[in-house]
């Protein structure tokens, strides 16, 4: 039997379910820095909505209640779990009342707000009430103050996001990090929230990811290695430690996604930095997170002890930038993705078939097409070029161990034609683009506003604006070519770094390891075949990751070399 009351006019039909809808936001959290603890603001705190929306309805005799909660969720989205699942119950003709403690639990975003409680719901035949405002949709009490409310929500909302902005901006200011989230490997410092220590079982697992690229493994090899050797995923590590976190745990704790590899191997902050604005979101309103690019992003150094060195971590970047493909037979070679021809600049392919035996395996010009193509073969056996590299390897860490300082003055005369006088130019020059790119924006915006309101002439403004045009296309062309410029400086000084730092830890090496080979070569250019002495002679040129393509000196020249650096000690200078 229906039980239904009248109330003011008001007819509650009790067969339907009376929603108590509850909220709280990330907002409505302050911090109390006297009690150096985060602290809810009592007033919007869920438990006190909860007995206010009680006691309303055992007052106004709504008797079959059920509570509606989304707890920690922003009011500027309707996109929230439980409200979805109310909006789901409201169209199955399942909801007859939605109460609400005040309009802003509801939401912070009038258009839609103000669709759903004006047009929606007594469209549907569902009262809504909100009861600090005082309004009712079914008796009309309040409907016409309501729109002027959630237009002042959704402006509170907007303030609080531009304050939490600022304050974002002001940390970054200072030199501190920005984000909350403490990345795998690392662990919140109990003493100083704002310091991370390393973890060091997770620590040993993010420098085996990057030993495994360095190894020539792709992201999905290293999944299902991991998973292999019975490795704990992040979520499920955190969870056998009692670490709080919020990343599901999946049924399988071993099986590693690919994408979390990924995360590992591109995040910065395992060489010690902080890296802040690596995203961003499209309004306080839109949620959507976009990425930024680097040079949007702030790079704070030493900010936490290093889990991988900035060289690795940059030699990871520039190898996943060149991944290499497996052949048909799943067989590959150390040099695959390495191999060029000097002639035509295309890669060599690595040959191997099932009719080959591995000391048959071969390379070839990509252009080469068994003769049709345009460029010659190039070829060379997969076994020699091995002999040849390590050799070349072999021999260079010899002299590098014997004649270090020789070595170092070497590659600071090779790489004078960059004077660092010069690169700071460049990036004074850079900067100074992209401030008047800023400028030009704003000149053309204000240029077109003069010519709607009949301030400057067509032909004027068509003159302008095209001069405009011109400046800006050459000054963002300058700027990407100088970001490039720099951005290949700054990797070539790692590169050198870590294969001096290599060469070091080098004793007598037997043969090559892909570690080995990614670590110090950065190409290999092959030539064609020349047998104009009566032998077939290959001639193989390898580059040495930083410093490119060197020769070892003879003992005259080393002589030479020893006099200058003597004359000269300050001049080839070079911190390895």
């Amino acid at each position: 039997m229906t039980t239904a009351n009248n109330i003011k006019g008001q007819n509650i039909n009790n067969d339907l379910i009376t929603a108590l809808y509850c909220r709280l936001s990330v907002e409505d959290i302050k911090d109390d820095k006297n009690n150096k603890r985060r602290n809810i603001d009592e007033s919007n705190s869920i438990s006190n909505q909860k007995q206010i929306l009680l006691d309303y309805a055992k007052k106004h005799g709504y008797t079959n209640t059920m509570f509606f909660v989304d707890d920690g969720i922003s009011g500027t989205s309707f996109d929230r779990s439980d409200f979805n699942r109310m909006q789901r119950m409201v169209e199955e003709g399942k909801i007859g009342t939605i109460i609400v403690k005040d309009l802003s639990r509801f939401g912070r975003e009038h258009i839609e707000g103000g669709r759903l409680a004006e047009i929606v719901y007594p469209t549907l035949g569902v009262t809504f009430i909100s009861i600090h405002e005082n309004v009712n949709t079914s008796t009309g009490e309040g409907m016409e103050m309501m729109p002027f409310y959630n237009i002042f929500n959704e402006w509170y909302a907007a303030q609080t996001s531009k304050k939490i902005r600022a304050v974002w901006q002001s940390k970054a200011d200072n030199g501190k990090r920005i984000s909350p989230t403490v990345p795998y490997g690392y662990v919140r410092d109990a003493e100083d929230k704002e310091k991370w220590l390393i973890d060091e079982p997770a620590a040993a697992v993010v420098r085996k990811i990057y030993e495994l690229c360095l190894a020539g493994r792709g992201p999905s090899q290293i999944a299902r290695q991991l998973e292999s050797e019975r490795v704990l995923v992040p979520s499920a590590y955190y969870e056998s430690v009692g670490r709080k976190h919020s990343q599901k745990v999946p049924l399988n704790p071993y099986n590693w996604d690919q994408a979390t590899v990924v995360g590992i191997l591109e995040n910065r902050q395992y060489t010690g930095c902080a890296v802040n604005f690596k995203s961003t979101t499209v309004s306080y309103k839109v949620h959507k997170v976009i990425h930024n690019p680097v040079d949007q992003q702030q790079i704070i150094p030493n900010m936490q002890e290093p889990i991988v060195s900035e060289e690795i971590w940059l030699r990871v970047q520039e190898l996943r930038e060149n991944r290499r493909r497996n052949t048909a037979t799943g067989r590959t070679s150390l040099f695959s993705g390495l191999v060029f021809c000097p002639d035509c600049g295309a890669k060599l392919h690595f040959c191997a078939a099932k009719s080959l035996k591995p000391n048959q395996e071969f390379f070839r010009c990509a252009n080469y097409k068994d003769g049709r193509g345009t460029c010659k073969i190039h070829y060379i056996r997969n076994v020699a070029l091995e002999k040849i590299v390590l050799e070349a390897i072999s021999d260079m860490a010899d002299f590098v161990r014997c004649h270090e300082s020789i070595f170092m003055y070497m590659i600071a005369k090779k790489n004078k034609a960059m004077q660092k006088a010069e690169f700071e130019q460049l990036k004074k020059t850079v900067s100074n683009s992209k401030v008047r790119l800023g400028e030009l924006d704003k000149l053309m915006a204000k240029l077109y506003e003069d010519n709607v309101l009949g301030r400057v002439t067509d032909d004027f403004f068509q003159m302008m604006m095209k001069n405009y045009e011109r400046e800006q296309k050459e000054l963002t062309m300058a700027v990407a070519n100088g970001e490039q410029v720099l951005q290949s400086s700054e990797q070539k000084s790692a590169d050198t770094r870590l294969l001096i730092r290599t060469f070091r830890e080098m004793t007598d090496i037997k043969e090559l390891t892909p570690i080995i080979v990614n670590k110090l070569i950065e190409r290999i250019e092959v030539h064609n075949n020349d047998k104009t002495s009566g032998h077939c002679y290959v001639k193989v040129d390898v580059y040495f990751t930083g410093v490119g393509m060197i020769s070892i000196p003879s003992e005259e020249e080393l002589l030479a070399m020893m006099e200058d650096i003597r004359k000269n000690p300050e001049e080839y200078r070079l911190a390895a």
